[in-house]
């Protein structure tokens, strides 16, 4: 009995002692994992963040060709940032994001091979054309864009809210549409440094006066009918 209670003792102890040495290891890949999280969604960030600084640059530069580089290197990175490996990044891509993908490639190459101010200057437009290809697409198929990015914080949607995230894609797509008419004209009529403004600052700006606007509307309206309607 005293040989069984010690032979259980030492398994205790042993097991305790492994667990004493797992635990650093796993914490520090866990503190690994975790910062690589971090650091990819601060790429993601500064990659979304640049191309508009890139677009304001063109104001500067003379030449598309450098301009164009960029372009391409900021479309890869904003699709691999944040995802870990690239091929994992890759292959949650759908065809819809590859053909927006690759449609955007080609341009940024074009850009690089004919130095054309044109071609740059056309590529915002392309950019929202794109936009509205991915977000139209889901209108299709479903679930809608918004819908999917509601889901991340709220994964159980009601009918309604359903709805409301399907509405506010159909306005995206509308301000996509317009946008990129608008981005098109400036390509076509306006100089260099009016074009550069407008699509490296003032187009971010109306984004974030919709982006603003629906949040507002989703909380001072929206969601106290909805109290309400529970309420009845």
């Amino acid at each position: 009995m005293h040989a069984q209670r010690s032979h259980a003792r030492d398994a205790s102890d042993d097991a305790h002692m492994q667990a004493s040495t797992r635990r650093p290891h796993d914490d520090a890949h866990a503190s690994a994992v975790n910062a690589r999280g971090w650091a990819g969604l601060v790429l993601s960030i500064v990659a979304k963040l640049a191309y508009p600084a890139v677009i304001l640059c063109a104001w500067f530069w003379d030449t598309p060709r450098y301009v164009g580089c960029l372009l391409f290197v900021l479309l890869w990175l904003q699709r691999c940032a944040g995802t870990g490996a690239f091929g994992a990044s890759l292959r949650r891509l759908t065809r819809v994001d590859w053909s927006v993908a690759f449609m955007l490639s080609i341009a940024s190459a074009a850009i690089v091979w004919t130095n054309s101010e044109l071609l740059l200057r056309i590529y915002p437009s392309l950019v929202n054309l794109g936009l509205l290809i991915a977000f139209g697409a889901t209108l299709v198929r479903g679930p809608t864009m918004i819908e999917k990015f509601a889901r991340i914080g709220t994964p159980d949607l009601g009918e309604p809210a359903i709805r409301y995230t399907r509405r506010v894609t159909q306005i995206w797509c509308a301000f996509f549409v317009l946008n990129g008419a608008f981005s098109l004209y400036t390509a076509l009529y306006w100089s260099r440094e009016a074009w550069s403004l407008y699509n490296g600052a003032i187009a971010y700006g109306l984004i974030g006066v919709l982006l603003i606007g629906e949040i507002a509307w989703r909380y001072l309206v929206i969601q106290p009918h909805a109290r309400r309607s529970e309420a009845a």
